[in-house]
């Protein structure tokens, strides 16, 4: 573009100094006649080289030139408008999977709350108030029945009585759940009258009889328990 328009204004300058040296040549010639004498071929050339200069042709090429530069500039703008277009849509597929991300952890931690508040509320409701003669009679049973085996495992012996307690099935008091008849065998043969007398029970068998008065239950609903058969087994026991 820059050297079409130095070519068009060289031209011009051109046309310009050979009719300037046209008219003063001729007006020499007017003047003093016989000072100089003209070159009348060069004169000629040069009037021939202004004549053929096309202005039209100049002016083409100046819309040409003007065109084609437009265009060029409107393409590259258009790539720079895909290129933001293709940048925004990544930015929002991205925050939209982070936003989407946020939202499954938080629903996430929010059922795992409830769960947990459920769990609560239903271990709290599961409760019994029971004085401390009967947490102790209760500690006493599970040590001689659970005393060698994990904790889970005392924990559930003191769950199935507290199942008992609740069930309808059977007496609905602690003690008189143990005492039954033909239910527990160291309440049958007096061991576990001896253990209690004693003290001798473990301080895990008295916090395993507090975890299943709370509420505490490894076995669900089950409501025996013993070496053998089937069932859920925990430790040397089978919980059914």
């Amino acid at each position: 573009m820059k050297y079409n328009q130095n070519r068009r204004l060289f031209r011009m300058f051109y046309a310009a100094t050979a009719s300037v040296t046209l008219l003063t040549g001729f007006t020499s010639l007017a003047a003093e006649k016989d000072a100089f004498t003209v070159d009348s071929g060069l004169v000629q050339e040069e009037a021939q080289k202004v004549a053929s200069w096309d202005f039209a042709d100049d002016v083409t090429d100046i819309h040409e030139d003007a065109v084609s530069e437009t265009k060029a500039a409107a393409e590259e703008a258009y790539k720079v408008y895909l290129r933001k277009v293709e940048e925004e849509k990544k930015a929002a597929e991205e925050a939209k999977r982070l936003a989407e991300e946020k939202a499954a952890q938080e629903a996430a931690a929010q059922a795992e709350k409830e769960a947990q508040e459920q769990a609560e509320q239903a271990q709290a409701s599961s409760a019994v108030n029971a004085s401390s003669s009967e947490q102790e009679l209760l500690a006493a049973l599970i040590f001689c029945e659970a005393g060698n085996q994990p904790y889970d495992g005392q924990v559930a012996v003191g769950a199935v009585v507290m199942n008992r307690v609740r069930s309808g099935s059977f007496p609905d008091t602690i003690t008189d759940v143990i005492y039954q008849s033909g239910q527990f065998t160291p309440a049958m043969t007096g061991w576990l009258d001896s253990v209690l007398a004693s003290g001798g029970y473990t301080d895990s068998a008295m916090q395993a009889a507090a975890d299943a008065l709370a509420g505490s239950n490894p076995v669900g609903d089950c409501l025996y328990f013993s070496t053998g058969g089937g069932g859920y087994q925990l430790g040397d026991h089978y919980f059914r």
